[in-house]
């Protein structure tokens, strides 16, 4: 009997009961806020995730991603993660981060306190973000700011696009439709 349950366990039980890790088992505090982003209030909805800066040469998509927040804000959110990794880019507070996007882009999307997107200091997110063992679909570094993750209505990861595509960019936009 216990040779029995043993092959139950080794063989059926992950057919039937393996567990997917999403982007939905994730929180973090929102900028310049005590309060949480918790990534399960997302489910049902796209997500684009991008790590921002306010002084890089694509501080400018800032626009563009407050644009297609608000054309497709019922199918989708877009959550800044502002990085000073990249040539010190970010270097404000996040008090004087959230008054720049306020203030320059009018951005209304959810915001996160700032983090480390890269080596040992990698906000879980972006490991997860990164590392296919864990998004199941591959592996990815995070070369400079403004990179975006599109992640689907079930919380899995399905596209990565460098800093060069811009928000609006139908390689972004063909999901939304």
């Amino acid at each position: 009997m216990k040779t029995l349950s043993l092959l139950l366990t080794m063989f059926i039980s992950p057919l039937f009961f393996t567990h997917t890790s999403t982007i939905h088992q994730f929180k973090i505090q929102a900028l310049d806020s005590e309060e949480i982003i918790d990534f399960k209030a997302f489910k049902g909805k796209k997500v684009l995730i991008v790590n921002v800066a306010s002084k890089c040469g694509y501080t400018s998509q800032y626009a563009d991603l407050e644009k297609l927040y608000q054309t497709y804000k019922d199918k989708l959110v877009v959550v800044g993660l502002p990085c000073n990794q990249f040539m010190g880019q970010e270097p404000g507070s996040e008090k004087e981060i959230a008054q720049f996007c306020s203030s320059s882009y009018g951005v209304t999307f959810p915001m996160t306190t700032k983090i480390e997107v890269k080596g040992k200091d990698q906000h879980e997110i972006y490991q997860w973000l990164t590392q296919k063992e864990l998004n199941e679909k591959g592996d990815f570094k995070v070369k400079w700011n403004f990179n975006k993750f599109l992640i689907d209505e079930t919380g899995h990861l399905l596209e990565y696009f460098p800093s060069k595509v811009k928000p609006l960019d139908d390689a972004i936009v063909k999901y939304l439709k």
